[in-house]
């Protein structure tokens, strides 16, 4: 009798189908309660630090560049106040192999299921962790498949994207491109349990601690270079294990002082599973509609719980617009002649505007670049933007309306950081662990968890609890 393969059938089956492809048991680190052991996970289903730095060397990972954007700083305190203007340094992470820091995370998935004996790998992936992972697959010897949200229903598929499924396939990767909706999820369990390949998923702890590197890297580089720890670190955030892992990786360094800035495009009013809207949108990663919902409730992901917990690590989280970063991507090529893709030049844009708030003698580095290709530059994605309806402007970025209008600055002092507010976010992601957990009362093990989970105290999470009713 043959096995059920329909959508129903294939959904009661995925956490069997999800341990069968990771080869982690989550239930060993679970509570009776909301609580889960993260550090236990990660040091249990990791590796230590001194094994990842030597398993992505033997394949050409790390140790990139640490570049100081001098004519940007120098732009940077034109603008700023007097006595302000921080020092702007850039990680280099576009020379790994496969052009992001994304061949950090997607190392360890790799060799793990090599040494694990699977004869490949799939990833659910829109983004360059696809790329990632066809390259790592490649240099290892096994087969990799690569499942991509490419098209809306009209068989249109964004540039960017278009992009990235010709890099993995550059590295003998199998591309299966799908149109946005829940058959991504449904075809990535399917192929998972036909194959037996393993899943090499972004959130998995092997994933998470591989980026641990970066951040240790990047410690380590500053005190050989400058004497010091650097003051503030920019993240572009989406899942939530850029920031994690680059965090974790500083206090493995001590660098416990260095503040974690996220920063994220703002998409707000767009959905990014919505047919019509998915187009709209000029960036497919490093935006609010992953920010934000991988931040208040990390374990949507493709495991049981995600390694990726950006709460836990951040002092601060800021968006720019659409237009900020594309202005910003240009200005790294014309005025310090690097020609980068858009998803790290988030967090420039944002760097350019916080460098503005901090001291002469502070440090704010832009904590990784991506490489850029043919659908990821400016042009194209503008056009783009202009064959789906959006108007591209010049102007001032608070008028620019996530789908309907990209504007770009008129001039560089119109770029800024603006603050979302973390509490909130805070009291989002409490509720949410509330509401899908069904409690009624909660132990202090839960309290703790969640104060940790949510980079608060005891006392924050009582008073959310109080106000949700719940026991404790």
């Amino acid at each position: 009798m043959s096995k059920d393969m329909s959508y129903n059938a294939i959904m009661d089956r995925k956490n069997q189908i999800m341990k069968q492809a990771v080869g982690i048991d989550y239930q060993k680190f679970e509570s009776d309660g909301i609580a889960f052991d993260y550090e236990r996970m990660m040091r249990e289903t990791g590796y230590t630090l001194q094994e990842m730095q030597q398993i992505q060397r033997e394949t050409g990972i790390g140790n990139t560049p640490l570049l100081e954007l001098k004519n940007l700083t120098k732009l940077a305190r034109k603008l700023a106040p007097k006595g302000k203007g921080a020092r702007i340094f850039l990680k280099d992470e576009a020379s790994n192999p496969s052009g992001s820091f994304k061949a950090r995370r997607a190392a360890i998935s790799v060799y793990h299921a090599k040494k694990l004996g699977y004869k490949g790998v799939i990833a659910a992936t829109s983004g360059n962790y696809g790329a990632a992972v066809a390259s790592q697959a490649a240099m290892r010897g096994l087969k990799c498949i690569i499942v991509q949200e490419c098209y809306d229903s009209r068989t249109v598929g964004q540039p960017e994207i278009v992009e990235k499924a010709r890099k993995c396939e550059a590295y003998g990767a199998e591309v299966v491109q799908l149109t946005v909706g829940p058959e991504l999820f449904y075809t990535f369990l399917r192929l998972l349990e036909e194959t037996g390949y393993f899943n090499a998923s972004l959130y998995t702890p092997f994933g998470i601690a591989g980026v641990e590197t970066l951040g240790y890297e990047l410690a380590m580089q500053f005190r050989e270079k400058e004497g010091r720890d650097p003051d503030v670190v920019v993240a572009t955030n989406a899942g939530g294990g850029n920031l994690t892992g680059t965090a974790r990786g500083l206090i493995k360094a001590g660098a416990i002082n260095t503040k974690i800035i996220g920063a994220s495009v703002n998409l707000k009013g767009l959905h990014m599973a919505s047919d019509t809207q998915f187009n709209r949108k000029s960036f497919t990663t490093g935006h609010t509609g992953f920010g934000i919902p991988f931040a208040t409730w990390p374990d949507r992901s493709d495991v049981p719980r995600s390694a990726g917990r950006p709460l836990r690590y951040m002092d601060r989280y800021v968006t720019v617009n659409q237009g900020e970063v594309f202005y910003m991507t240009e200005a790294l090529a014309q005025i310090e002649g690097l020609e980068r893709g858009p998803a790290g030049n988030t967090s420039l844009a944002a760097a350019f505007s916080l460098a503005q708030e901090l001291d002469y003698d502070k440090i704010v580095v832009v904590q990784e670049t991506e490489y850029t290709g043919a659908g990821k530059h400016i042009q194209p994605q503008l056009t783009f933007a202009k064959e789906n309806g959006v108007n591209v402007v010049i102007g001032k970025p608070e008028d620019e309306i996530p789908g309907e209008n990209i504007v770009l600055p008129e001039q560089p002092s119109f770029i800024k950081a603006r603050d979302l507010d973390l509490d909130k976010l805070r009291r989002s992601y409490i509720k949410n662990c509330i509401e899908t957990t069904h409690a009624t009362s909660v132990s202090n093990e839960d309290i703790k968890f969640l104060a940790e989970d949510t980079n608060s105290s005891t006392e924050f999470v009582k008073h959310v609890l109080s106000e949700l009713k719940v026991v404790y």
